[in-house]
């Protein structure tokens, strides 16, 4: 194997991984929306049962409070994912741009190298 093609296989796992890399970002905050909403309808039907909505009241129910923080955590963990996703995305652009080259290395080179092997007269039947 060339070191070209160990390259340009190199440059695609890693555009690969990218992917990956993102898609399972996307898949843990839609989990973690999915659990925040959920949280969301156990905070309604605490309050409702309780008749208090104000969360400073001192009758405020307790697993409320406790659903809205783990909830809030949550909205927390998908803004830090959001950020991961979008440096991972800025990282597929670059491991793209990579193969991209990579690419148009080993297709100069595989050019070259048929030119190089190319018999002597053909060489002068196309100068002359």
């Amino acid at each position: 194997m060339k070191p070209r093609e160990s390259l340009v296989r190199l440059k695609l796992f890693q555009v690969k991984e990218k992917r990956r890399q993102i898609g399972q970002l996307d898949l843990m905050m839609g989990e973690f929306e999915r659990m925040a909403g959920e949280l969301d309808a156990q905070i309604q039907s605490e309050e409702r049962k309780a008749g208090i909505t104000d969360t400073t009241h001192f009758a405020y129910p307790t697993f409320a409070k406790a659903a809205r923080q783990r909830r809030d955590n949550l909205f927390d963990s998908i803004r830090d994912l959001t950020a991961q996703k979008e440096a991972a995305e800025a990282e597929l652009l670059e491991a793209e741009a990579d193969l991209s080259r990579a690419e148009a290395l080993e297709t100069r080179d595989g050019k070259l190298k048929e030119i190089e092997e190319a018999p002597v007269y053909d060489r002068r039947v196309m100068i002359g």
